[in-house]
């Protein structure tokens, strides 16, 4: 996906650019290739960003550690603001409270879009953070049934002779 530079979205049709997907993501581990839409609205001091997207991905059970597909679909929508003072350097400290409202995406307005920077966090974001390949899971199972004696720790070898020597 190419890079949109926002001053000529502003004179695009309708202040929309939409970008059709079908391409595997820089960094993205998917089976097959993403596939959707992007689309980029200006609107004076803000883009409007959205996405309907969608691949398959293999991730690993967090209980048995076996290896799943999972269809992965994002339908996201983000604000960024366009504001001139982004580029500007700061001499901030290394640590700073940060209102609420600071927590916002801004870009130059002089600059440029990726759509597939922007897409690549939006998939990150809605991986599962829980994988499970079942709900009714078991986890990893022992194949081999292990008894009583065997399962001693062999640490304890001292202990076990000395209770053999007890009476009763």
């Amino acid at each position: 996906m190419d890079a949109i530079f926002i001053p000529q979205l502003n004179k695009a049709p309708e202040r929309t650019e939409e970008v059709q997907v079908k391409e595997f993501l820089p960094g993205l581990e998917t089976l097959t290739p993403v596939r959707g839409h992007v689309c980029v609205q200006h609107h004076g001091n803000y883009l409007d960003v959205s996405a309907q997207v969608e691949t398959i991905i293999t991730c690993t059970c967090n209980r048995c550690l076996q290896q799943y597909n999972h269809r992965l679909v994002v339908n996201a929508q983000e604000v960024i603001w366009l504001d001139e003072a982004v580029n500007q350097e700061q001499d901030l400290p290394l640590e700073r409270e940060v209102a609420i409202e600071d927590l916002v995406e801004t870009l130059s307005p002089n600059g440029y879009f990726y759509p597939s920077e922007w897409l690549y966090e939006q998939m990150c974001l809605a991986l599962p953070q829980r994988q499970l390949c079942d709900l009714k899971c078991p986890g990893i199972l022992s194949t081999a049934i292990e008894s009583e004696e065997d399962s001693v720790d062999n640490r304890w070898a001292g202990l076990k002779a000395l209770k053999k020597q007890l009476p009763g």
